[in-house]
């Protein structure tokens, strides 16, 4: 069966900013990621990221981003929201539903605070609306290990940060091994991409948010800390939350019903 996999990549200035995408539809939905992009683009892997997409390609193009490959110093979380909005009118995407999780959902909030006429509909998954505490806290310890270029430290640190009990008695082992075949050749992308979050504050601009959006978060995220869902809720006028019980940041992996929920939000 076609399922229409593609990769791609769009030339801003003096770079590029790949992509991968999934299906032949008109309707489209546009995801990107977290601040693991920063380690490793979507490059050569449409394959596996498209497995949890199967039933968006029925009906949708979905189209998933990594940052552009060179990022200037002092790089912000908003101009990473103006160089995604130039690739998808670069694509002819003129409106799009956006799913954003984590670091990705920080970029999607000002895409659709700064470009709310292509925002079509907005998932922000395990993300926050600024730079709390928590994250202070995590991004800055994740980005000492970098600088020290302690990959296997950084993983498991990463995977402790985002995953559950019962989830990383299972698969802990396995944290090392993907550290050592996901090392990147230098830790100047994952840097400026930290840097970017650590100087994120969106919380006076959440109303401008006019965007059908669904929040969806766990109970127990260690990453972001367990109010930021709280106050991107109440912010942004209409929106919906939901939350899983038992998960922490990575319930877009854990939950079985994850990308179900954002299909039916999608649709609706």
């Amino acid at each position: 069966m076609d399922k229409g996999r593609r990769e791609g990549a769009v030339r801003i200035q003096d770079t590029e900013m790949y992509y991968v995408s999934f299906g032949k539809e008109k309707k489209n939905l546009v995801v990107l990621p977290g601040l693991s992009d920063g380690l490793a683009t979507v490059k050569g892997k449409g394959m596996f990221l498209s497995a949890p997409y199967k039933r968006f390609m029925e009906d949708h193009t979905v189209y998933m981003f990594s940052r552009k490959n060179l990022m200037p110093d002092g790089y912000t979380i908003r101009q990473m929201a103006a160089d995604q909005a130039y690739a998808l009118k670069e694509l002819g995407i003129e409106k799009t539903a956006v799913l954003g999780v984590s670091q990705g959902g920080m970029i999607s909030q000002y895409l659709a605070i700064d470009y709310p006429d292509m925002v079509e509909k907005l998932i922000l998954a395990v993300t926050s609306p600024w730079a709390n505490e928590v994250v202070k806290g995590v991004v800055g310890g994740w980005i000492e290990m970098a600088k020290k270029k302690n990959y296997v430290t950084l993983m498991v640190d990463t995977a402790d940060k985002m995953y559950s009990d019962a989830y990383l008695a299972k698969n802990r082992k396995l944290f090392p091994l993907i550290a050592r075949l996901t090392k990147p050749k230098n830790n100047d992308r994952f840097l400026k991409n930290a840097y970017a979050i650590l100087g994120f504050d969106a919380r006076e601009e959440l109303s401008k948010i006019s965007a059908p959006t669904l929040i969806i978060a766990g109970d127990d995220d260690k990453t972001v800390g367990n109010a930021a869902k709280n106050e991107l809720h109440s912010s942004i006028a209409g929106s919906e939350l939901y939350v899983y019980e038992g998960l922490g940041h990575g319930a877009f992996e854990e939950a079985k019903d994850f990308y179900d929920r954002v299909y039916a939000f999608r649709i609706k």
